[in-house]
Formats: C-alpha cells, sequence, structure tokens
C-alpha cells in the first residue's frame, strides 16, 4: 500500500479532533454544527432526515483493487461518510494517480454532485484542482479528479507555525482571485478551510472540492460570495496568527478564548503585519458593519482581491546566508616551521645576506646584443603589420565583387501585407453545413466571434460518420487569384487536427477536397494558433482550413471545435 498523500481530496471536516483519513468501514464525523458559517448556510448532513436518507443509500461493497469503467482501480479508502467515500485510485490508461469520490445513483446528493463536478470541470482555472471526469454508471456516480502528490496541506502548514508576511501574502492573493473568477462564473466553495487549499512545492496555492465539496456535503448558502469571503479571511488570520478566529478549536488550530469576541491579529499575536491584520478584519467582518480601523468591510472575493492589490507589495525575505567561521592561519604559515628550523639549526643562518644580483650588460658586447634584439623586433612589427594590411585590403575587394555580382532587384525583400478577404463559406462537401450563417465570423477580424461545429458523441472524427469522412472547416476566397505568403488560424479550441489546402489559380468555386490540390501545411494537431508559412509564395484565390479531427468538449465522450478567424498575407 502506497503512502497516502496530503493531497488527497478530502470532504469531512476533523474539526482538530480526528484525522480526515479515516479507515474503509469508519464513518467520520464532520462536525458541522460546531462550526460557524455565515451568509444563511443549510447543512442537510446536520438534520437527521438527510443524514437517515444518505444511510439507507449505502454504496455497493467497495475494495481495494476494484475498478471503475476498466480504467481507474481503486487502492485505498481515504474517507466514508454518510453514503458515499473517497478514495485514492490509479488511472491504468495514463498511469497516474487520481482521487476519486464515490455515491450509489439513488443517493440523494448524487445528482447535485454530478452536476457540481461538470460545473467545475468547464472552468478549466489551474488554481483549483481539476475535475477529470464526472460519469454516472452500474448504479454508481462517481467523481475523477486531480491528485497532487506534491502537494501540502495548508493544515500541516499551520501545524509548524504561522507563514511569514509574505508567505501570508501570497496566499490571500491567490486564494481570493481564484474564487473570484470562479464566482464570476456562477460556482461557489462554501467550504473553505485549511483543509482545502494545498500549498505546491513551488510555493503556488492550490485549491481542492469547488462546488463538489458542498455537493456532497449537501449546504446551500444565502450569500455564498459573502461565506466564500469570510472563509478566505478566516484563512488568512490563521496563517498569521495560528489561531482559530473562532471559539471551537478546529483544524488543528486552538481557537479565541470564549467571551472576548473577535480580536485582530495583531492584537493577538506579536510582529504580525499591520496591513494583512487590517485585511483579515475586513474580511471577517463582512455583514455590512464598519471594522473599528473605519475601513469599509469586503463583502465579496474580487473586493477582498482588490484590496490585496491595492496593499504595498510584501517582498519575501532575503536569504540569510551563514557567516563563515574566522580564517585559521596553520602553523608552517604563522612561521612555526621556519622558527623550529632556526632553533635547530646554528644563529649564523638567521643573519645570513641575500646574494646580490648580477649588474646588467654595461660591456661592448652586451649593447651590441641589445640594439641587434631592439631591431629584430621593429622588424618582426613592420612585417606583421604590413601583412595585416594587406589581407584586410584583400577582404575588402571581395565583399565588393560580391556586391556587385548580386542583383539589384533581390537586395530587397518585400514586406508581407495583409490580404484583404472577400468572403467565408463553410466547407461541408459530403453532409449539410453546421451553420453556414457563422462562416463569415471567422474572417471577420474578430476573435471573439467564432464559427463553430456540431457537438459530436464518441468519437472526434465528427462522430465516425460516412458524410463526414472529409472533415469540414472554412473556405476562404480572396476575390481574385494572389501570392499567398502565409496564413494565421485562431483556432475555437486547442488541440484540433487542422491543415491548410490551396485551390489552383483557375479554380472557381471548389466544393470537393480533390479542388484543393495545393498542400501549404501538413496535417497536425494545432495549439490555439496554427500559422503556416510555405517556402515561397503560392498563387490561389481560395483556402481551405481543413479540420478533420476535434478536440475534447470539457464533457466525457463529447467533441468539438470551430475556427475564431483567419488572416492572410501576401
Amino acid at each position: 500500500m502506497a503512502e497516502r498523500s496530503t493531497a488527497a481530496v478530502d470532504v469531512a471536516d476533523t474539526s482538530g479532533e480526528e484525522p480526515p483519513t479515516a479507515k474503509a468501514g469508519k464513518a467520520t464525523d464532520d462536525g458541522a454544527k460546531a462550526e460557524k458559517v455565515s451568509g444563511g448556510e443549510n447543512d442537510a448532513a446536520g438534520t437527521a432526515e438527510g443524514r437517515a436518507e444518505a444511510i439507507e443509500a449505502q454504496p455497493p461493497e467497495l475494495h481495494s483493487g476494484h475498478k471503475l469503467a476498466r480504467r481507474y482501480r481503486l487502492e485505498e479508502c481515504v474517507t466514508r461518510l454518510d453514503g458515499f467515500s473517497s478514495w485514492r485510485a490509479v488511472d491504468e490508461k495514463l498511469r497516474r494517480a487520481v482521487g476519486v469520490h464515490i455515491l450509489p445513483a439513488e443517493h440523494p446528493r448524487a445528482r447535485p454532485v454530478l452536476s457540481a463536478a461538470r460545473s467545475s470541470a468547464l472552468l478549466g482555472d489551474p488554481r483549483f484542482v481539476q475535475v477529470l471526469d464526472a460519469v454516472e454508471e452500474n448504479d454508481l456516480v462517481y467523481v475523477v479528479h486531480e491528485w497532487l502528490p506534491d502537494a501540502t496541506e495548508l493544515t500541516t502548514v499551520l501545524a509548524n507555525g504561522p507563514l511569514e508576511p509574505h508567505d501570508a501574502y501570497q496566499l490571500v492573493s491567490q486564494v481570493s482571485q481564484a474564487m473570484a473568477a470562479a464566482h464570476r462564473e456562477g460556482l461557489s466553495h462554501l467550504r473553505i478551510t485549511p483543509g482545502s487549499v494545498l500549498r505546491t512545492e513551488s510555493g503556488q496555492y492550490r485549491i481542492r472540492g469547488l462546488a463538489v465539496m458542498a455537493a456532497l456535503r449537501g449546504i446551500t448558502c444565502e450569500h455564498p460570495q459573502r461565506t466564500d469571503t469570510e472563509a478566505i479571511g478566516a484563512l488568512l488570520y490563521a496563517a498569521l496568527t495560528q489561531r482559530w478566529p473562532y471559539e471551537n478549536d478546529a483544524h488543528g488550530l486552538t481557537g479565541l478564548p470564549k467571551g472576548v469576541g473577535l480580536i485582530a491579529p495583531d492584537q493577538v499575536r506579536a510582529g504580525v503585519h499591520r496591513g494583512l491584520s487590517e485585511l483579515a478584519m475586513r474580511a471577517l467582518i463582512n455583514d455590512g458593519a464598519t471594522a473599528s480601523r473605519q475601513e469599509p468591510p469586503c463583502t465579496t472575493p474580487e473586493e477582498l482581491a482588490a484590496a490585496v492589490a491595492a496593499m504595498p507589495r510584501i517582498r519575501p525575505p532575503e536569504t540569510a546566508f551563514a557567516t563563515p567561521p574566522p580564517y585559521q592561519r596553520t602553523g608552517y604559515q604563522q612561521g612555526s616551521h621556519r622558527q623550529a628550523s632556526a632553533h635547530s639549526g646554528p644563529s649564523v643562518r638567521q643573519t645570513q645576506s641575500v646574494a646580490t644580483p648580477p649588474p646588467p650588460l654595461q660591456s661592448r658586447t652586451g649593447r651590441a646584443l641589445k640594439w641587434s634584439v631592439s631591431a629584430l623586433l621593429i622588424a618582426a612589427l613592420g612585417l606583421g603589420s604590413w601583412q595585416l594590411a594587406d589581407t584586410l585590403l584583400k577582404r575588402e575587394n571581395d565583399q565588393d565583387k560580391t556586391q556587385n555580382s548580386q542583383p539589384q532587384q533581390g537586395s530587397k525583400k518585400k514586406p508581407a501585407k495583409p490580404l484583404s478577404i472577400a468572403g467565408a463559406t463553410e466547407f461541408s462537401p459530403l453532409g449539410e453545413a453546421f451553420s453556414e450563417d457563422k462562416a463569415s465570423a471567422a474572417a471577420d477580424g474578430d476573435p471573439s466571434t467564432a464559427w463553430v461545429t456540431k457537438r459530436f458523441k464518441g468519437w472526434p472524427n465528427f462522430g465516425n460518420l460516412p458524410n463526414r469522412k472529409d472533415g469540414s472547416g472554412i473556405v476562404i476566397d480572396l476575390g481574385s487569384a494572389k501570392d499567398v505568403a502565409g496564413v494565421q488560424v485562431s483556432m475555437y479550441r486547442p488541440g484540433q487536427t487542422a491543415e491548410v489546402l490551396a485551390a489552383a489559380p483557375s479554380a472557381s468555386n471548389p466544393t470537393s477536397l480533390s479542388d484543393f490540390s495545393q498542400r501549404l501545411s501538413k496535417s497536425s494537431k494545432a495549439g490555439d494558433k496554427l500559422t503556416v508559412k510555405p517556402d515561397k509564395p503560392v498563387k490561389t484565390r481560395y483556402l481551405l482550413i481543413h479540420i478533420t479531427e476535434l478536440p475534447s468538449d470539457g464533457e466525457a465522450d463529447w467533441f468539438r471545435g470551430g475556427i475564431s478567424d483567419v488572416k492572410v498575407t501576401g
């Protein structure tokens, strides 16, 4: 059995008492009643009726080694709670570790969990632990998500002490910006705790359980933005003080003294950054009241992110280098060896005089030798200078001949200029068009508009349909035959397999794939952009951006593609 990773997605609230990685077969108490959450939250797991329904919908007996969809092999049960379980598993197809939440299909929360997982997967923000798959199969509903073995829970990080001001600043900045982006897409978390935030080895923070964690626990809320903002404020408070900002102990942290109320972090612990302390209070006191220092409260993650951005940037601490020990001179360097030899030898050696160097050559022969050497050096310098000048002159003459031999017309290369596009039509040689009325959006110069295909299930090559075997795409009409030096295509979604073809200069209204006989690029998988520059200009009137394979649409077994914009240069 492999060692448990702290990056497992855990949906049980430990409240500082029992570790979330409960053994299989043992239910852990989520402690929802003991935790304060603002905003009118309703936790279905806390009611007797909801818990009874969840217990009745027990999942089938699962064990290590069980496979889902003949692909995901369960390895270790991380959490078992209220009729669902969370596992560490292995994706045998891609050979990587993943996490899996499993519920019976008749579980009262199965449908909300499935919907929340699919909505979270569409966000695609790398600051969240990504949902990889959400499936209903064989009376089971399971959600597959990323597993980050190199990440550490914030609970574990805070167990070692409060964070440095720069680390706390990065925490609140990254988490608030991520949640602001999620709320703009209509998604909320409602369960942001130190156990749902991970820190990677590179210092980045990842949030797990977006929308899914609340759905698994049956949590609803009247003011989700305020609830998530207060939760981020609680994270910042804990990061600055290593204390939980409520009276109850939770997440391995000691709560505040009872009866004292909420006090600022810089009054709980000495040395806390003043600006971050005020920011934590503005996020925690966000029900419309004014904080003690007359700063307006932050009621949404976007307001909190703006308040963080308005703060003076907190720089990371300078690296402290250890002072090297003082240099110790050896006995030999201090002269002990010489002193020892002096003691052992006769005293005459200490007063021995240094030999006088011989006088310079002052005789007639010496003067003649000096003049001879000087003459030879002058002759050598003159010869070297003459040879260097001769070499430089020859090189200049060769360059002049080369420049004169080149034609004047080839000295200047014409710069590429954009070519106007007369029209764009959808390429559908064997079947009905997807959206012919949107074809012009691919050549209107606005990347925000696009021509998009239909959604195909099960096959990326247009559903493997006979009437789609030649693929699809956009035909660009330049109005007349022109020299094409380059084509740049903005793809609607990365991962499409595409190529660029051109019709003969004399072609008129080409409609079949065989009409485009000139190949400008090979068929390959493109990213956000497809850039084509042929070795020499190609004369044509009609260009075909030919798509043969579609990327995933963000939902399992569904595929879709399209083209946002096309630019042609001559």
